[in-house]
């Protein structure tokens, strides 16, 4: 946050700025005081952009951008305000006056815009540490080609109303001109001179020009477009372009006419050949108004959601939100432009709320004039590039932030599938959107205003979020965007366990709908605010008291409405919030204390029901054995054996025959035996025997004794077991 603030407060304070200032007031000083701000300087202009973090200043004196590195100004050094400034010449002036600069998608080019004609620059190399144009040099001379210059030198009174890219970042980059013929034309870089398409909004028959000052008709009575905006990739109806089976995506261009009208048409250049759709429109309006919400329409903006939302501003400060959707069959749809009813449906605009900008102050004693005194001016759309449902305004008299608060409740009832499409102005009645004054340059009725010169979003890790805005006295504002409409941060993945138990709290407070703290904002929320002030005329001319009084006045009842009164309210809640946690809090450590309590008489219940199972438990063994042994008495006094019994008893008859054998075969073995001590003890009498055997002899004897002491060792193991099983 230190490093932001820094250098917001060294960008406003920058040399490129003073320097400017100073050659401005050298100017104004060579011109009579009656020409002094000319009609020049009191037009709404936009002559700077944001390029990777550098601040690119359109001079128009020097027909030169000027760059300051922002990075380099948050760094805190004294003298290191100057060091990343550039000068970016162009090669081939332009000879028009530059009204608006426009950077394409892919960043490469800046289109440089007035109402007599349009210049592409492109953007040169970077390179070096610091990744600087051309290595870093002061003076970077920048290649600078015209587009349709053939086309505004020849006619004097086509002027040019906008210039817009096409919005594909992929695809080489295309510059669409509206201008005051009511023809679209889509210009290719790569062949400025030729249009690749050109397409008519009026037929021929239509545009009689008038002798006098070569104005046609419709132009006369405001059916001429002034405006125009591309929609986010969409897929095409049926009958767009050529006959396939696939889905073929475009993106749809809404074009604005002065008399609130919208047409639709699609553009592709996904491929080689460039295909334009028909012009479908007016789009129908929803709810219809006797007015056709206004005659004097002057910017569209299609804000990056599905479905789209359009807006639509007029000169007398009024936005319309309008939702674009589907068109139904029994929709009377009828068009005098190459549109057929029978092949497509053409979309709907349904006006979900009106908003009124208040462009210049308004106090309390101006109601009675109101009518006479109504300030009107152009109004100049601008995108946010973080918040999808977040506008900027900038026109003469200041700059405007509309939040639309109400958007992902509106995606919750689209995604529903209801098809009551009435309730949508129900839904719209629930929570209005939250506008910003941010900057008014006329804070008094008898000033002029302080046009807008300049106006960017800053959208950078680094420098953070931020609005830069340059007023015709090259005074360079940066202020801090609104954060209460931006989107909630997903939740971490921790908190999803505790989602089970917070289900099962208690519901409190349940006259408050939704959560405290919403409601809290609510309360909190501003309908009004007290803008920054910009005073465009002579510092040494002070403006009349009354006025001053007045601006004091209405400032005073703003902070007293909008800010004192609602934070008493709010404190009013939250006294009242506490005393109802109060008396929830002595209700819980009640039932707490009840409960640590029981928690006891069950512990002690507990105890004697395990004393007395474990009781249960042993009479319930020694009746078990009990059984046993009345049991085994009963079978043993029963006259009659059983199969079991009979089968022992078979088994027992077997095994004493066996016995009997085995008894046999032990009294051989023991003759035996006998027996061949007796030999052993003659053969150990001193007599020698006479009987001699030969080694064959010798040898089949002992074979067959170790044989017979074998079979007798067979024998004792097979007794053993014998006696063993018996016994058993």
């Amino acid at each position: 946050m230190a490093a932001g603030e820094h250098w917001q407060s060294a960008l406003s304070e920058h040399a490129l700025f003073s320097s400017l200032k100073e050659r401005l007031r050298d100017v104004e000083e060579l011109r009579e005081e009656g020409e002094r701000r000319a009609s020049k300087d009191k037009q709404l202009r936009n002559l700077l952009c944001v390029l990777d973090g550098d601040l690119l200043v359109w001079d128009a004196e020097e027909c030169a951008f000027h760059t300051v590195t922002l990075r380099s100004l948050s760094v805190e050094s004294t003298g290191s305000s100057s060091s990343g400034e550039q000068k970016l010449l162009c090669t081939n002036p332009p000879l028009f006056d530059v009204n608006e600069v426009l950077l394409s998608p892919t960043q490469h080019h800046v289109a440089l815009v007035g109402s007599k004609g349009v210049m592409v620059l492109e953007i040169p190399k970077r390179w070096g540490k610091k990744s600087e144009f051309e290595g870093g040099e002061k003076t970077v001379n920048c290649r600078t080609i015209p587009i349709a210059e053939r086309i505004f030198t020849s006619s004097t009174s086509l002027l040019l109303k906008q210039a817009i890219w096409y919005p594909s970042e992929t695809q080489e980059p295309h510059l669409i001109l509206l201008t005051s013929d009511n023809i679209l034309r889509l210009y290719n870089l790569q062949d400025l001179f030729t249009p690749v398409k050109v397409i008519s909004l009026s037929s021929a028959e239509e545009e009689t020009t008038l002798p006098h000052n070569g104005r046609s008709y419709k132009a006369s009575l405001g059916e001429t477009a002034v405006a125009c905006d591309f929609g986010p990739l969409a897929v095409l109806p049926k009958g767009f372009g050529q006959h396939s089976k696939e889905d073929t995506v475009a993106y749809p261009l809404y074009i604005l006419y002065e008399t609130g009208e919208t047409y639709l048409m699609y553009i592709d250049l996904q491929k080689s050949n460039i295909t334009v759709g028909k012009l479908l429109g007016p789009l129908p309006m929803y709810p219809a108004a006797e007015d056709n919400y206004g005659y004097d329409a002057c910017a569209l903006l299609c804000l990056p959601c599905v479905p789209n939302i359009i807006v639509i501003a007029t000169e007398s400060g009024l936005l319309y939100h309008c939702v674009v959707l589907e068109g139904e069959e029994d929709d009377e749809q009828t068009s005098n432009k190459s549109w057929n009813s029978s092949c497509d449906l053409i979309p709907s605009l349904y006006v979900f709320e009106c908003v009124e900008l208040e462009l210049a102050l308004k106090f309390a004693t101006e109601e009675e004039e109101s009518l006479e005194l109504d300030f009107a001016c152009p109004i100049k759309l601008h995108r946010d590039p973080i918040c999808p449902s977040r506008y900027h305004c900038t026109h003469v008299a200041g700059v405007h932030s509309v939040g639309l608060t109400w958007f992902n409740k509106l995606e919750k009832f689209l995604s529903s599938g209801e098809e009551d499409k009435d309730s949508l102005q129900e839904l719209a009645a629930e929570q209005k959107c939250l506008v910003e004054h941010i900057l008014c340059t006329k804070p008094l009725r008898c000033r002029l205003p302080s046009p807008i010169q300049g106006f960017w979003i800053i959208s950078d890790l680094f420098l953070g979020t931020s609005m830069i805005c340059i007023t015709c006295d090259f005074e360079c504002i940066v202020r801090p965007l609104l954060t209460t409409i931006r989107p909630p941060s997903p939740p971490l993945l921790c908190s999803q366990s505790d989602k089970s138990s917070t289900e099962i709290l208690p519901h409190v407070l349940a006259d408050v709908k939704g959560p405290f703290e919403e409601h809290i904002r609510g309360i909190l929320r501003r309908n009004s605010a007290n803008p920054l002030l910009l005073n465009s005329s002579s510092k040494d001319s002070s403006p009349p008291p009354e006025e001053c009084l007045q601006l004091l006045s209405r400032a005073t009842q703003v902070f007293r409405e909008e800010y004192l009164l609602k934070q008493d309210l709010a404190n009013e809640e939250i006294q009242r919030r506490v005393k109802l946690l109060i008396a929830q809090k002595e209700k819980q450590l009640e039932d707490l204390r009840y409960c640590r309590e029981e928690r006891k008489s069950l512990t002690e219940t507990a105890e004697r029901l395990a004393e007395k199972f474990e009781e249960a438990k042993e009479k319930q063994e020694d009746l078990i054995n009990r059984l046993k042994r009345i049991l085994r008495s009963f079978h043993t006094q029963l006259p009659v054996l059983s199969e079991s019994e009979r089968d022992m008893k078979k088994e027992l008859q077997a095994t004493n025959q066996q016995l009997q054998q085995l008894g046999n075969s032990i009294n051989q073995v023991n003759r035996k035996m006998s027996y061949q001590e007796k030999q052993m003890e003659k053969g150990k009498s001193p007599r020698k025997s006479s009987l001699t055997l030969s080694d064959y002899q010798k040898k089949n004897i002992k074979a067959v004794l170790k044989e017979h002491g074998e079979h007798i060792q067979e024998m004792v193991k097979q007794i053993n077991n014998i006696r063993n099983h018996v016994n058993f």
